[in-house]
């Protein structure tokens, strides 16, 4: 049985600081076939810490430093995109040509639409022809917790991922804990690209444990969910308290 024990939190693989594991079943065959660690408490808080380390030089590279990142991870995508289609196939139980295709490759088109989307995109404006000293700046959110679902699950995590990237922001990425395998994977190409270190952080767990950690930590400025209703009205009580931004796909 495969093993994934490791979290990837400030540019390296770590142990999982908690004993908690589950197993991953491939939902076609009903039997589980790996096996990986649920996060606790001191995995979430070091995921955040190196994410908000992380974030003032993140936020302040140029647009071009992050195209060139974001270029590299497209050609590692594209090299191991066949890789994608066979784990996302494992873990959600989709017919093998459906996952290599529609589901790997969704991932794929959007990592190249959102770096064409950055290209274009002035994060300094002038605010009209009429105000020529004053100006419009977009700026980075922080730190954000991007929590995916198991359906689809590359899709959504290049959808958020790449997009809080483009814009600045650091990120603590949970996924699915029944879909976990393929985020894993896209961490690996991250640390291949040569993110810098604690800009993308991945700590797997389930909603009560990690996610709840994240949604209410006071050094997360943002929250990031799809997934149930039900989940939804409880993270937007947990990330009250701290009057983060939540945006929810329910």
């Amino acid at each position: 049985m495969q093993e994934a024990l490791e979290f990837y939190i400030d540019g390296q693989w770590r142990q999982s600081q908690s004993d908690a594991r589950l197993e991953v079943t491939n939902p076609s065959t009903e039997e589980a076939y790996a096996v990986i660690a649920l996060g606790g408490g001191a995995d979430t808080n070091a995921a955040v810490a190196a994410a908000n380390a992380a974030f003032d030089g993140w936020s302040q590279t140029s647009k071009e430093e992050r195209l060139a990142l974001l270029e590299k991870l497209l050609d590692i995508y594209g090299r191991r995109a066949g890789e994608m289609g066979e784990t996302i196939s494992k873990e959600m139980g989709a017919p093998i040509d459906w996952a290599k295709g529609a589901q790997a490759g969704s991932g794929f088109g959007h990592i190249k639409n959102f770096i064409k989307t950055l290209k274009e995109f002035e994060f300094d404006r002038l605010l009209n022809d009429n105000s020529p000293n004053d100006r419009i700046l977009y700026e980075a959110v922080g730190v954000c917790a991007l929590i995916t679902p198991w359906n689809w699950p590359i899709n959504q995590v290049t959808l958020k991922v790449i997009a809080a990237l483009a814009a600045g922001c650091t990120i603590i990425l949970k996924p699915s804990e029944i879909a976990p395998m393929s985020a894993l994977i896209f961490a690996e190409m991250i640390d291949e690209a040569g993110f810098p270190k604690g800009v993308f952080n991945l700590v797997n767990g389930d909603g009560m444990g990690v996610g709840t950690q994240l949604t209410s930590h006071p050094d997360v400025d943002m929250v990031s969910f799809t997934g149930s209703t039900r989940a939804g009205k409880l993270i937007s009580k947990s990330a009250a308290d701290t009057v983060k931004r939540v945006h929810l796909e329910l």
